[in-house]
C-alpha cells in the first residue's frame, strides 16, 4: 500500500436542529432539523478524500442499518473503511444550534468506539508503519491514545489530533509533545492547558497556542468559533481572519480545518500555506447545512484563500 493518511476516532449519525424564531426554554421550537453522517475523525476523512488524499480510516460502528450506511456513504467519498469494525450500536451526536448557526449546546454517545482497543490497533499496526500523516479524536479511550502515540513514534510518522470537545480534550494532554499538529477550539485549548477560559477573545486565543507549542506541539491551531483561527508554530504566530458571507451552520469547521492542513502538510506546501487552506475550508464549510462541503476540493479552497 502507498502511503497514505491514517485516521483514527469517530464516525456518528448526526442530529442537528436550528431553531426557526429562536430558543425558548422547556418546550418545543419550531426547527429545521437535519440527519446527517459525523464524527470528527470520519468528518477530517471525508474532507481529505474529497481533496483527493489516500485515506484509511480505523473506527466502529454498529451492526445496524445505520452502521452500515455511514461506512457506505463514507466510503462513496474516497475513504477507505475496509478496516471499520461493527458491533452493537452506532454513536450519535445531537446539535441544537442557535439561529445564527452557532452551537448552543450539544450531547454526544461515543460508546462505540470502546471496540477501538490497543490489540485492534496492534493488529493494524501495518497501517501506521506505511502512513504518511496519523490523526486521531478525541473519542478514543486514553489506552487507545496511548497505543496510537506509541505507534507512531516507533514508526516515525506525525502523529495530529483534534481534542472533539472541551469535556475530552484532557485525554490528549500527555501526548502534547509529541503532536505535529492539533486544532482545539478556544474552549478547548484552554482545557488542554488546564486553565480558565473567559469567552472569547483573539489576544489570549494566539496566547494559548504559543502555550501549547512551549509544552511540545509543533504547530498548534486554534479555531475561533466564526471568528477565523490563531495559529503557533515554533516560527510565528498569527490570525487569519473568517472570510463568509453568511453563517448557515458551523457544524464541522474545525474537521475542515484540520483535513486542509493535513493535506497541505502532505503536499508539502510551507506550513503558513496550509494553515491558510484550513482557513479557507472553515470559511466554506460555515457556509453550508453540510458537515463537510459536498464539492469540496483544492481549487475551491485556493479560490477562498486570504492572501
Amino acid at each position: 500500500m502507498s502511503k497514505h493518511i491514517l485516521v483514527i476516532g469517530a464516525t456518528l449519525l448526526d442530529v442537528k436542529g436550528k431553531p426557526v424564531a429562536g430558543l425558548e426554554p422547556a418546550t418545543s421550537n419550531p426547527a429545521h432539523i437535519r440527519i446527517t453522517r459525523g464524527g470528527t475523525a470520519r468528518n477530517v476523512a471525508e474532507n481529505l478524500g474529497r481533496l483527493g488524499a489516500e485515506v484509511v480510516l480505523l473506527t466502529a460502528v454498529g451492526d445496524d442499518l445505520i452502521g452500515d450506511s455511514l461506512l457506505a456513504q463514507t466510503a462513496d467519498t474516497g475513504v477507505n473503511v475496509d478496516y471499520a469494525l461493527q458491533n452493537g450500536r452506532t454513536g450519535a451526536y445531537m446539535a441544537l444550534l442557535e439561529r445564527d448557526g452557532s452551537l448552543s449546546v450539544a450531547l454526544d454517545d461515543v460508546r462505540a468506539m470502546e471496540a477501538i482497543t490497543p490489540g485492534y490497533l496492534d493488529k493494524n499496526r501495518s497501517l501506521f508503519r506505511d502512513a504518511a500523516l496519523i490523526m486521531m479524536d478525541g473519542s478514543l479511550l486514553p489506552e487507545a491514545m496511548t497505543t496510537v502515540a506509541r505507534l507512531a513514534n516507533k514508526y516515525g510518522v506525525p502523529l495530529c489530533a483534534d481534542p472533539s470537545s472541551a469535556r475530552l480534550a484532557y485525554k490528549l494532554r500527555p501526548f502534547l509533545s509529541q503532536l505535529h499538529l492539533v486544532v482545539p477550539n478556544e474552549l478547548e485549548a484552554a482545557e488542554l492547558l488546564e486553565v480558565d477560559f473567559f469567552g472569547h477573545d483573539p489576544d489570549t486565543s494566539l496566547d494559548l497556542a504559543r502555550l501549547l507549542v512551549k509544552a511540545g506541539v509543533e504547530n498548534a491551531i486554534i479555531t475561533l468559533s466564526n471568528f477565523g483561527l490563531d495559529y503557533a508554530t515554533s516560527d510565528e504566530v498569527g490570525y487569519i481572519p473568517a472570510n463568509y458571507s453568511q453563517i448557515v451552520d458551523n457544524t464541522g469547521t474545525g474537521d475542515a480545518v484540520t483535513a486542509a492542513i493535513m493535506f497541505g502538510m502532505i503536499n508539502d506546501l510551507p506550513i503558513t500555506e496550509s494553515i491558510r487552506l484550513g482557513a479557507a475550508a472553515a470559511s466554506l464549510t460555515v457556509q453550508t447545512r453540510e458537515t463537510v462541503v459536498q464539492d469540496l476540493s483544492l481549487d475551491m479552497l485556493y479560490d477562498h484563500l486570504i492572501v
